[in-house]
C-alpha cells in the first residue's frame, strides 16, 4: 500500500470523533505520524458525554498504518496548546500538517433561533470553541510548521465560501462561526503562503458522523435505513472521505495552487480521484444547490 506521507508529522486538533477522526485515520493510512487531540479520553469525557475517546482514534491511526499519538488537550487553554506543540517539537522536530478541526458546538445552537432568542451563553461558548481554539492553535503551532517548506494548514468548517456567502446557516452564532473559519483560511493563506506553506478551508458534505448516525437511529452498516426519514441523506458520506481529501492535499507537491481557497471533499475527489469507502464520490454541495435546496425529489444520480 502506498504511503506518500511516510516520515511526515501531522497534528489533528479535534480528532476524537467525526471528521477529525476520519482525517487522522487517513493521514495514518498514508504513513504519517499523527498527533490527535481532544477532551474526551478513556478516563474522562467532555461535556458531550459520548463514548468515543481520543485513545480510540490514536489506535485507529496506528491500525491504518501510521503512528497515532493521543494528547488530551483543551484548545481554549493556551498553556495546554503550547505544551502540546513543545512536545511535538521535542519528539519530532517538525510539523508538516496542521488540521484545525476543533468544534464542540453540537449542543450549543438552536436551529433558526434569532440572536435575541438564542441562549447567549451557549452562543458565546460556541464562538469560543469554534473560533478562539483555532486561533490559539495556529498561534502556537505555525512557527513549528513553518520551520520547513511545504507545510499544510487545513481549517475545517461547514460549507464552502460560495455557499455560505449566499445562505443563512442554522443560526446567527453557527453562521458566524463557520464563516469565521473560512476567513481564517483566507487570512492564513496570506500569512503562510509567502513563507513556504499552504492554508486552505475544507468542508465535508453531509457527514455520517457518530452523532448523525445516532440521530437517525442507524449504524454505518445500515445507514440507508435512514432514507425513509430523510431521503436526501442518500448523498451522505463517511468521515474517511474528507480524510482522504486531506491526505491527498498533504501528498500533493503542487498543493500551493490552492492556497487561501475554500475547498470541499467532493470537489477534491474529482481533482485527485479518490473515493469514499464504498467506491462512490459524493458531491454534496453541488447536490445541495441543484437538488435539495430547490425542493426536488431526492436523486443522487450523477452526484455520487
Amino acid at each position: 500500500m502506498s504511503q506518500p506521507l511516510q516520515g511526515k508529522v501531522a497534528l489533528v486538533a479535534g480528532a476524537t470523533r467525526g471528521a477529525g477522526r476520519g482525517i487522522a485515520v487517513e493521514l495514518g493510512a498514508a504513513g504519517a505520524t499523527v498527533y490527535v487531540t481532544g477532551r474526551s479520553t478513556r478516563a474522562r469525557r467532555s461535556e458531550y458525554d459520548r463514548p468515543e475517546t481520543l485513545e480510540d482514534t490514536a489506535d485507529l491511526v496506528t491500525e491504518a498504518g501510521g503512528r497515532g499519538i493521543a494528547v488530551p488537550t483543551d484548545h481554549l487553554d493556551p498553556a495546554q496548546v503550547k505544551t502540546l506543540i513543545d512536545r511535538v517539537d521535542d519528539e519530532q522536530g517538525r510539523l508538516d500538517v496542521l488540521v484545525n478541526d476543533i468544534w464542540g458546538g453540537e449542543k450549543l445552537f438552536d436551529w433558526e433561533a434569532p440572536v435575541w432568542e438564542h441562549d447567549l451563553d451557549n452562543g458565546l461558548r460556541l464562538l469560543r470553541l469554534a473560533v478562539d481554539t483555532h486561533a490559539i492553535t495556529s498561534h502556537h503551532a505555525l512557527p513549528l510548521l513553518l520551520r520547513r517548506p511545504g507545510g499544510l494548514v487545513v481549517e475545517m468548517t461547514d460549507g464552502t465560501a460560495a455557499y455560505n456567502r449566499d445562505h443563512y446557516r442554522v443560526s446567527f452564532f453557527y453562521d458566524l462561526a463557520k464563516s469565521a473559519v473560512l476567513r481564517m483560511a483566507f487570512a492564513l493563506g496570506h500569512e503562510v503562503g509567502p513563507r513556504g506553506a499552504t492554508a486552505v478551508a475544507l468542508t465535508p458534505g453531509w457527514l455520517r458522523s457518530e452523532i448523525m448516525l445516532e440521530h437517525f437511529g442507524v449504524r454505518e452498516d445500515n445507514w440507508r435505513d435512514a432514507l425513509t426519514k430523510e431521503p436526501h441523506f442518500a448523498i451522505s458520506e463517511t468521515p474517511r472521505y474528507v480524510g482522504r481529501a486531506v491526505a491527498a492535499l498533504a501528498a500533493d507537491p503542487d498543493v500551493a495552487r490552492f492556497n487561501g481557497q475554500s475547498l470541499s471533499g467532493g470537489g477534491l475527489a474529482q481533482e485527485y480521484g479518490f473515493t469514499d469507502l464504498d467506491g462512490s464520490r459524493p458531491d454534496s454541495w453541488r447536490y445541495l444547490v441543484e437538488i435539495q435546496d430547490p425542493g426536488k425529489p431526492a436523486d443522487t444520480t450523477g452526484y455520487r
